[in-house]
């Protein structure tokens, strides 16, 4: 984009990681919101599948203003690269001088991820208590693999070294049309060993069989296909990376590779945006891979700590390449700085949710009207949304409403589910969930003639008695949050959008989104969370002030229209400072804001002599329009 034609204003290239476009996958909803919230520019997708599942789920609808899509997996066996060099791409490197080439640079990687720094700090990694409790056992060697960036010396030298290896072997990828079959060599092999046992390798390596070098090399080859892949270069139907203004990566991961090196080959202004940290999920999953779980004989310690060691080195080369970083929380800002992103290119951009559908339940709770209150018919409920999983902690859940029975023998817990799937021990952990229910609490009969209730239910949203989410929290006077390891906490946003009071655990984004709207208690105490509940459904006008302060602060933060206009004026500001010459050969921005809007100015003339005008005297123009923010942007888009 060189100037303002009336058409799309900024190229973007969305890269994204078993996300967008896909039917099944993270961040679907929210990167759906921002295109269709940002219909002046166009959109390129650039997508990382992680599984045949999500694959054969589809794409979910497209807006208009998506040019085209792309895909590669992350899964299976290497796709052949296109382009005229295919056969010797899936052959491997056939000369002596490419192979040598490929020794240094893969050798150089390989020696990053596998070296310990011996300065670092021996930290767990930020977060929540709980976080760091439940990974401390499985990555303790990829912490000390300086997967939290390190400010000394060999922090930095270790950067250099990962980032040498890694733009080499992009550069010998470009030139050979892709590097599948020599990621997957016996020479790479031979050399991610030698690394290993080398001088100064991380402990939990020193013990790394040959099965284990196997399968690092494995997953290795998968996270570096995006140096394989023809995204670079205009082709395929679309205009490639090499005509965008803007690569926009969902992640700091493999998609954020894809952005580095359209930033190295094009210099591309690259954004990160994260809001979960996908370094941060690889502790808390054992490391195992973008693309699914490892053998159990090959998912040992030394296989962990090598993944997350890598995981780290890229997501650090991300953070430092990249002109802005926007974590979506301040829990997320913290593992970033930790991994080595600039604190001045931080900006905390809240994820947009739709208020929409619970608009209804936030206006009737404000207006106090008895029917969407349990507790007023003398019903005193708790609620509980969101996915059954064992992260969740709703064992603790269950035991601090046992205390609430006590106190208050009418109170009911509802425990609705709102999305199926979870980890592969969800089904089993539910089971365990009904059977302790029963358990604590049999069911109860007034008298001899009547049938008993059991005070807690386990409940889905589409189901007669909650047909939508909506209604699920309209039914409960308390919501409450009982989890050990939690991100950004939707379902506690969500309540606050339906204007109800929440009890929650202090972990992840808790503190941060409820900012003093509703209750805070430790994770794993149900003695502390079955008092703040019942300090709660004892107290109605509490509840109804806390919940009136939830709703306006949810409503203020976390909405879809202020996330559209925070990322519209970054976009803005990031093409605004891009020194990047584009298609026509002219630099982005290179004349005035006024010049493109229809119209005569002050001092008459056409647009063009505006523009004359305003160069002439810009110092004043500039003060009567304001800097290049969102509301200039509005400004601009609303009169254009």
């Amino acid at each position: 984009m060189t100037e303002w034609t009336g058409g799309a204003f900024v190229r973007v290239a969305l890269l994204t990681e078993g996300g967008y476009p896909f039917a099944r996958g993270e961040s679907v909803l929210w990167c759906d919101r921002l295109l269709r919230g940002l219909p002046g520019h166009e959109f390129e997708v650039y997508a990382l599948s992680r599984g045949e599942r999500q694959e054969r789920a589809g794409w979910c609808a497209l807006p208009e203003n998506v040019g085209h899509v792309r895909v590669a997996p992350l899964w299976g066996a290497a796709p052949a690269p296109g382009g005229h060099r295919e056969g010797a791409a899936a052959r491997g490197l056939t000369g002596r001088r490419e192979r040598r080439r490929f020794a240094e640079c893969f050798a150089e990687l390989a020696s990053a991820v596998c070296t310990a720094d011996p300065e670092q700090e021996r930290e767990r990694p930020p977060g929540g208590a709980g976080a760091d409790r439940a990974d401390a056992g499985g990555a303790a060697g990829a912490v000390e693999a300086g997967s939290a960036a390190g400010r000394t010396a060999p922090a930095e030298r270790l950067a250099d070294r990962f980032a040498g290896g890694l733009y080499g072997l992009a550069a010998l990828a470009r030139e050979q049309g892709g590097l599948p079959a020599a990621l997957r060599s016996e020479q790479a092999v031979r050399l991610l060993e030698s690394a290993c046992r080398a001088r100064g390798a991380l402990r939990a390596v020193h013990s790394v069989q040959v099965a284990e070098v196997l399968a690092v090399a494995d997953r290795l080859e998968r996270a570096l296909r995006p140096l394989s892949c023809d995204w670079f270069e205009a082709g395929g139907g679309g205009a490639g990376l090499a005509a965008a203004d803007l690569c926009h990566a969902v992640g700091a991961g493999p998609a954020a590779l894809a952005g580095l090196l359209a930033r190295r080959f094009h210099g591309t202004p690259l954004l990160v945006t994260e809001y979960g940290v996908r370094l941060r999920e690889h502790y808390l999953s054992g490391a195992t891979g973008p693309a699914g779980t490892l053998a159990p004989a090959v998912a040992g310690a030394p296989v962990r700590a090598l993944l997350a060691s890598f995981q780290g080195r890229l997501a650090r080369e991300a953070y430092a390449r990249a002109q802005l970083v926007t974590p979506g929380n301040t829990h997320v800002r913290r593992w970033q700085e930790r991994c080595g992103a600039p604190r001045e290119r931080l900006r905390t951009v809240y994820p947009g949710m739709d208020a929409a559908p619970f608009a209804a339940a936030g206006e009737e709770a404000a207006g106090a009207r008895d029917a969407v209150d349990p507790a007023a018919a003398g019903v005193p409920t708790l609620v509980w949304v969101g996915r059954v999983e064992p992260a969740k902690d709703l064992v603790g859940l269950l035991h601090a409403f046992a205390e609430v029975r006590r106190v208050l023998p009418g109170a009911r817990l509802r425990i609705v589910a709102s999305r199926p799937g979870g980890p592969p021990e969800a089904a089993g952990y539910a089971a365990h969930c009904r059977t302790l229910a029963a358990r604590l609490f049999p069911d109860e009969a007034a008298d001899a003639r009547t049938a008993g209730a059991d005070p807690v239910s386990f409940e889905e949203v589409g189901g007669p008695a909650l047909p939508a989410l909506t209604d699920a929290y309209a039914a409960g006077s308390v919501v409450v949050l009982s989890s050990v390891v939690e991100g950004f906490p939707v379902s506690l946003v969500e309540a606050m959008f339906a204007g109800r009071a929440t009890v929650s655990t202090d972990v992840g984004a808790v503190c941060e989104v409820i900012g003093g709207t509703g209750l805070v208690v430790p994770p794993r105490n149900p003695r502390a969370l079955a008092e703040a509940c019942l300090a709660l459904l004892r107290d109605p006008a509490r509840r109804a002030r806390l919940g009136a302060a939830a709703r306006a602060r949810a409503l203020e933060l976390f909405t879809v229209e202020q996330n559209t206009e925070a990322f519209r004026g970054i976009y803005l500001e990031l093409m605004s400072h891009s020194t990047r010459a584009g298609s026509g050969g002219s630099l982005p921005f290179g004349r005035p804001a006024e010049s493109h809007v229809p119209g005569r100015w002050a001092g008459g003339g056409s647009p063009a002599a505006a523009g004359a005008t305003s160069r002439s005297s810009g110092p004043r123009l500039a003060a009567r329009l304001g800097s290049p923010g969102p509301s200039w942007a509005r400004r601009r888009e609303g009169a254009v």
